[in-house]
């Protein structure tokens, strides 16, 4: 049996949600590790390697999920071998930051297929971009969209050169440090 799959909805379960945090103990972080490095792992073989029979690895991993700390799985792609060719991060600045123009920009970036992060921020850019395209033609219509977007004022873009570090992963093992 498989664990890999997609809880219902998380990203909305876990806005939505009170954030409570439990105590993880030494097997919730194991576990957790485990399912980082390898999400295709079935529950015989993670609960082989923390320690645990299977079926309470499953009630666990299940209680991880649904408390949001796994908020899903997937496969990491190679966005250079698909023909994504240029990344660039794209600083907005926004005429208001009332409420609802905020969110109002946030929507308009979740249409964004060549948007794939957005994050808001404090200081002088609101909100930054992670954006990926075939080629520069493709982004600089993007941006031609982006700049006409109700509210922004301007946007500063920086082409990436070379990825340096790359980890999707939560660093579990400085919580282990503390």
């Amino acid at each position: 049996m498989r664990i890999a799959k997609d809880p219902p909805d998380t990203a909305v379960k876990a806005r939505s949600s009170i954030h409570v945090s439990r105590s993880l103990d030494e097997i919730d972080l194991k576990i957790l590790t485990e399912i980082q490095a390898d999400g295709r792992i079935t529950n015989v073989e993670l609960a082989k390697r923390v320690g645990i029979s299977p079926p309470p690895c499953l009630r666990r991993v299940r209680a991880l999920e649904e408390e949001g700390y796994i908020h899903g799985y997937r496969g990491l792609l190679d966005a250079r071998k698909l023909g994504f060719d240029v990344t660039v991060f794209a600083s907005v600045h926004l005429s208001s930051q009332a409420e609802a123009d905020l969110r109002a920009f946030e929507e308009f970036v979740r249409a964004e297929p060549l948007v794939r992060e957005c994050w808001m921020l404090s200081g002088e850019v609101d909100f930054i971009l992670k954006c990926v395209a075939p080629d520069m033609a493709t982004f600089q219509d993007f941006v031609t969209h982006l700049t006409a977007a109700p509210h922004v004022r301007n946007v500063r873009t920086s082409l990436v050169l070379h990825n340096s570090k790359y980890e999707a992963a939560v660093p579990l093992e400085v919580k282990g440090r503390r």
